[in-house]
């Protein structure tokens, strides 16, 4: 074999050994990647009531450390779709409010800071553009809602609490099971907000 071709063949080689790591390097990272069904598979074969209390405690941060690892899309769909509800419904109260901790997203204080300088109508008007953004992403995902989601239920007067006093106040007097059905209301807020849709008055 000529120099010339033994060039070729190695640059050939090269070639293929670099797609075959990169194809390879993708297929880990995406076998690795936490999604919605895992998440799922994970809390379907996982009974708090039968674990000792070390077990237990195992389980709710492998459980807090897999939902921060979804994508915005499919937390958004954790997180209303009520994925993790059977452990949350076995939670001790104490339990609840540090999951709760553990699980808000980055940003959600501050955002929660920014709420509060509103005025009224710019706090209903960000509640208000939330829950119809969420309503949209749900009938667009199915007519039944993304993965059993029924949309946002939030009555004419805890909307209207939520505006007036404010999302610090409001957060801070809530139960954990309160905080758990409005966060993912509160997650849309957040994205509105740092997207800087509320103050451009955008549609969409």
């Amino acid at each position: 074999m000529n120099s010339q071709k033994r060039t070729i063949l190695l640059a050939a080689v090269s070639l293929v050994a670099v797609w075959l790591i990169a194809w390879g390097g993708f297929t880990i990272a995406k076998n690795s990647r936490m999604t919605a069904e895992k998440m799922r598979a994970y809390v379907d074969k996982t009974d708090l009531s039968k674990l000792s209390a070390a077990d237990r405690a195992k389980a709710l941060r492998e459980l807090a450390d897999k939902l921060n690892s979804l994508s915005p899309e499919d937390r958004r769909h954790a997180r209303s779709g009520g994925l993790w509800s059977k452990f949350f419904e076995q939670m001790t109260e104490e339990e609840k409010g540090a999951f709760l901790e553990a699980t808000m997203p980055t940003g959600f204080k501050q955002m929660i800071d920014a709420f509060e300088k509103l005025p009224e109508d710019k706090r209903k008007k960000a509640i208000d553009d939330s829950i119809k953004r969420m309503r949209e992403a749900r009938d667009k995902d199915t007519p039944a809602g993304p993965r059993g989601t029924n949309g946002p239920a939030l009555s004419p007067e805890l909307e209207k609490r939520m505006a007036t006093i404010g999302l610090k106040t409001f957060y801070k007097e809530s139960s954990a099971q309160m905080k758990a059905e409005v966060a993912p209301l509160l997650e849309e807020i957040q994205k509105n907000m740092e997207s800087g849709r509320l103050f451009r008055g955008d549609k969409r």
